[in-house]
């Protein structure tokens, strides 16, 4: 359900978020969308770097010491 809040922008063109809709983000950092007569606001929500593992599988004889080794198992994943 959508939620709405009619709120003025300042004389330096600021607009304050109602502090419910902020507690519920994990991020100070937003992003801003300008879509034709609207404008978007979302927050980047933080990627851990457990979110990461295994979320590239390539080939278990590369040798990872070698970046030329790592560089043709990558590509030959994308061309995949």
């Amino acid at each position: 359900m959508a939620q709405i809040v009619v709120k003025e922008i300042d004389a330096q063109g600021r607009v304050t978020i109602p502090m419910q809709w902020r507690k519920k983000w994990r991020s100070r950092k937003l992003v801003l969308i300008m879509r034709e007569n609207r404008i978007e606001v979302a927050p980047i929500e933080p990627t851990l770097p457990s979110d990461l593992f295994d979320s590239v599988s390539i080939s278990g004889d590369v040798d990872f010491t070698d970046p030329h080794s790592l560089k043709k198992a990558l590509l030959e994943l994308k061309e995949h």
